[in-house]
């Protein structure tokens, strides 16, 4: 599995919009982008990828929790996963850059069917996200990539497309729960609402995308 995620690092290295998304938000997070801080988002590695990433940098380490919900997070994890923390954002090696570091605010969303149609967003993070309101500005080198190299993982690691297929699931309850759309961004950069509670789906034009939080005015 080394070799596939060396290949995916290679093949992933698209900006996911033309500008410096950390600006964006930095402000809400005093100065730390919110997606590059530990106590936002502790990034997961397959073990092969945490072991590649440490034979070729510094940067990461195992996750070292600072209390009980973080004990629970280690203690939830496949035996095939570990969680890891870099530096932070003022020591980043855009090359060594974990999968989930790349993809970020988005993940593989994959169908009742078992059919992965796109990018959806990680939806807890939405009224932090500049990107989750700005999904319109995504770079056409970043969707192609995102889906060529997840396509490249699931092909040799099926485990992985079972955890997106569970977590996709887990999106469709809560949204219909909430009686809201999700969104996602398939491989032609076009933008779908799969409407809650199994209603289809249909088109959505850029301009219709929605805002949230403070980027909503």
């Amino acid at each position: 599995m080394k070799k596939v995620y060396k290949k995916i690092f290679d093949d992933f290295t698209a900006n996911v919009v033309p500008v410096d998304c950390g600006e964006k938000c930095r402000h809400l997070n005093e100065g730390t982008p919110v997606c590059c801080d530990i106590e936002n988002a502790v990034p997961i590695m397959d073990k092969s990828e945490y072991k590649l990433l440490r034979s070729r940098s510094k940067l990461w380490r195992k996750y070292r929790p600072p209390n009980e919900h973080g004990e629970e997070l280690v203690a939830s994890l496949h035996d095939d996963c570990v969680a890891c923390e870099c530096k932070g954002a003022k020591f980043c090696e855009r090359d060594n850059r974990s999968l989930s570091c790349r993809a970020f605010p988005f993940f593989p969303y994959i169908t009742r069917d078992g059919d992965f149609i796109g990018m959806a967003t990680y939806w807890t993070f939405e009224d932090r996200c500049w990107v989750i309101s700005n999904m319109k500005k995504v770079t056409p080198e970043f969707v192609t990539e995102f889906h060529d190299v997840y396509e490249r993982l699931f092909r040799n690691k099926p485990d992985e497309f079972d955890v997106f297929k569970d977590y996709s699931a887990t999106m469709r309850r809560v949204f219909s729960r909430w009686k809201r759309p999700i969104y996602i961004v398939d491989r032609d950069r076009d933008f779908h609402a799969i409407l809650p509670k199994g209603a289809g789906m249909e088109p959505v034009r850029k301009r219709d995308l929605p805002k949230f939080g403070p980027y909503a005015e």
